[in-house]
């Protein structure tokens, strides 16, 4: 089982702390701002999420984000700002490896996980909303600017957790349209729990945290784990293929 010394600072998007009664802080950040979803955070997250998951000593997470953003930037349409030529295939295929253990490592993780969203996810907003419990900010905003409306095919987990939560068709509509969907709405649709002031939403976490932290360390694992089956099924079954149609589509950009 790994020390919680061996991964705390090991990654670069990532600041971890953790207290006495097993409460993991993971703030997601880039140089101390907002995350700028990058592909060095394309590697390193699902092997954090690994890392955190491993650790039977972590008794809640909290994920949580730094600035004004949780996720950015904001695509603005057209040709997505990652992919400014058709990549290889070995690379390709890297990215499919690392989307599907993304998302798989971050459902392993053991503790149940809070989120705190400290603004807007313009992109990969399906992370945050796997968490048990979501916390948002009366500033927080969703939006998938990184996938269609950036260039992509929302295949990467997109296509699973927000039909999941808002019903297939207006699922639909949020990912060809680049809607944008903001707390109180996001609220009233179930995708976030309560709705708080930026500067009391980490502490509405913690407080959580300690009342999840204070039950057995057993109860806890196991109703995790009976609460993130059924999503686990279904990434299964579908996260492969929607990664494959999502890479199957950059790769055929400029062949068309």
């Amino acid at each position: 089982m790994p020390q919680f010394s061996d991964y705390a600072t090991k990654y670069q998007h990532m600041r971890m702390e953790r207290d006495e009664d097993g409460i993991l802080e993971v703030t997601l950040h880039t140089e101390g701002g907002s995350l700028q979803w990058d592909f060095v955070a394309h590697e390193e997250l699902p092997r954090a999420f690994y890392e955190i998951a491993e650790d039977q000593k972590n008794r809640v997470v909290i994920l949580t984000g730094s600035g004004e953003d949780f996720i950015g930037p904001r695509e603005t349409g057209g040709l997505h700002r990652l992919f400014t030529s058709t990549p290889s295939i070995p690379f390709l295929e890297k990215v499919i490896f690392e989307g599907k253990q993304l998302l798989m490592n971050f459902l392993n993780i053991q503790a149940p996980v809070i989120s705190a969203l400290n603004g807007p996810a313009w992109r990969h907003s399906e992370l945050p909303l796997l968490a048990d419990i979501v916390i948002a900010s009366d500033t927080v905003a969703f939006q998938d600017s990184g996938h269609f409306y950036g260039g992509l095919v929302p295949g990467d987990g997109m296509h699973i957790v927000f039909p999941l939560l808002i019903g297939m068709n207006r699922a639909r509509y949020f990912l060809l349209t680049g809607q944008i969907i903001e707390a109180q709405e996001a609220k009233d649709l179930g995708l976030v729990a309560e709705v708080h002031p930026q500067d009391k939403v980490l502490d509405r976490a913690r407080e959580l945290a300690r009342e999840i932290a204070a039950k057995s360390p057993s109860l806890v694992r196991l109703t995790r784990a009976a609460l993130t089956e059924q999503i686990k099924r279904d990434m299964q079954a579908t996260l492969g293929p929607g990664l494959y149609v999502e890479m199957l589509a950059l790769a055929g950009k400029g062949r068309e």
